[in-house]
């Protein structure tokens, strides 16, 4: 009988050197506003998969995607100068 063994690596994958670098922890924070508009379409979306969609929901969905590609709108043009907004 083989036994399975997890490796050292797999187990402490969470090692200090591990973590992210503050450049990438400000590019996450950077692109945060745009993560939430996109959850909240999501949740739009999901919200209205059960019930047949009226003029309301269908606005509702309309006004969170145009949130979404504000959000992109932002951060591709915060992109190009190196700032965060």
């Amino acid at each position: 009988m083989e036994h399975i063994v997890t490796l050292a690596a797999a187990v402490t994958a969470f090692a200090p050197w591990l973590e992210p670098t503050d450049a990438e922890l400000a590019a996450i924070e950077t692109e945060a506003p745009l993560i939430a508009a996109e959850v909240e379409e999501l949740d739009t979306v999901i919200a209205l998969m059960d019930r047949p969609v009226n003029e309301l929901d269908a606005r509702r969905a309309r006004r969170a995607h145009a949130r979404v590609l504000a959000a992109r709108a932002a951060l591709a043009n915060t992109a190009g100068t190196g700032e965060a907004a």
